[in-house]
């Protein structure tokens, strides 16, 4: 089970995530597509990085933005797979 992160180790995390913000024992982003068919696109490409990862998110679809909610359930809080499965889908946000 992965191991919480300590409230300085978030903060620490989060000054080097761009477009990402703590909401609780989350962190989330909106992203927002071109057109419908773009954002879905996005959640598709972000759904083959989560089973890469083998840690799903929080997805939800409303036109052209994509809202991502990341959390580890499992360990009650947030981890470092959370930060680097949220760098991952930095990777694949739309410019």
């Amino acid at each position: 089970m992965p191991t919480p992160l300590s409230e300085a180790a978030i903060t620490e995390a989060l000054a080097h995530l761009t477009g990402w913000g703590r909401a609780g024992e989350t962190i989330e982003t909106e992203l927002e597509a071109a057109s419908f068919a773009d954002a879905v696109a996005l959640v598709v490409r972000i759904g083959f990085l989560a089973e890469a990862a083998d840690h799903h998110p929080d997805v939800d679809l409303r036109w052209r933005t994509v809202k991502v909610s990341l959390t580890s359930h499992d360990a009650g809080g947030l981890t470092d797979r959370d930060f680097s499965l949220a760098g991952q889908i930095n990777e694949v946000r739309p410019t």
